[in-house]
């Protein structure tokens, strides 16, 4: 089986071609492009220089989130159009899974952590038993207090890892003593790591529904909250 996989999810952009055994091709942007002008372009120049094209792929993984509002859907989309054009499964994968297991096989907790403002964070807590990885918490947005206290109920060694850490590095440290920080070229988002979680789902016989999957936000977006705040009506109402 070979899969397209992409992720969207923050600033960077990751595109890769992965098969059942291994990685055969990606590229990553990290240059604050807009997702609209240069995930289709990455795609298209990936299948020139692998020599591919859409033809050659079997199903196709898709970032999630949580993360961008605006990233999020795009990539969607694009996998959405591409799963329907070429009647090809695909399956979405969280951004959070995908940054744990950049980290594949650490021996303590890992804590993957988005930017979410406001000082907040996107977050989820995993462990690696053999060779698995298994989620240990729900997919949470969190204050570093709130993080901090659930974290340090494991008494393990934590490792984070993900573009939270670059603006909550020095805070973090004082709140959760026990903690080691990811190399900051495992900080982006990968579509190579989502996908390998993606391809062993879709060669489980798993997949999304076109019509039914949307991106995981977590919360709403900022126009929403404005609106809200504006009107003083709920968008849920």
């Amino acid at each position: 089986m070979k899969i397209l996989s992409v992720d969207s999810s923050s600033e960077a952009a990751s595109v890769s071609i992965l098969s059942d055994t291994g990685l055969i091709g990606e590229m990553n942007f990290n240059y604050k492009k807009q997702h609209s002008v240069i995930l289709m372009t990455m795609i298209e120049n990936l299948f020139e220089n692998l020599n591919m094209s859409i033809d050659d792929i079997d199903g196709f993984v898709v970032s999630k989130g949580p993360g961008s509002f605006t990233g999020l859907r795009i990539g969607m989309a694009t996998i959405k159009s591409m799963a329907m054009a070429t009647k090809k499964p695909y399956i979405s994968v969280s951004s959070l899974d995908g940054l744990a297991n950049n980290i594949f096989g650490a021996n303590g907790i890992v804590c993957p952590i988005m930017d979410a403002l406001r000082g907040n964070v996107y977050c989820g807590i995993y462990k690696f038993s053999d060779n698995i990885l298994s989620p240990l918490s729900e997919y949470m947005i969190l204050s570093m207090e709130e993080l901090s206290k659930i974290l340090n109920s494991y008494n393990e060694t934590v490792f984070f890892v993900g573009d939270g850490t670059e603006k909550h590095s020095e805070k973090l440290k004082n709140l959760v003593p026990n903690c080691v920080f990811a190399p900051s070229h495992l900080n982006l988002t990968r579509s190579s790591s989502l996908g390998y979680i993606g391809i062993n789902l879709l060669l489980q016989g798993l997949s999304d529904d076109l019509n039914a999957s949307s991106p995981l936000y977590l919360r709403k977006s900022q126009a929403e909250r404005e609106y809200e705040k504006k009107t003083g009506m709920s968008i849920d109402d």
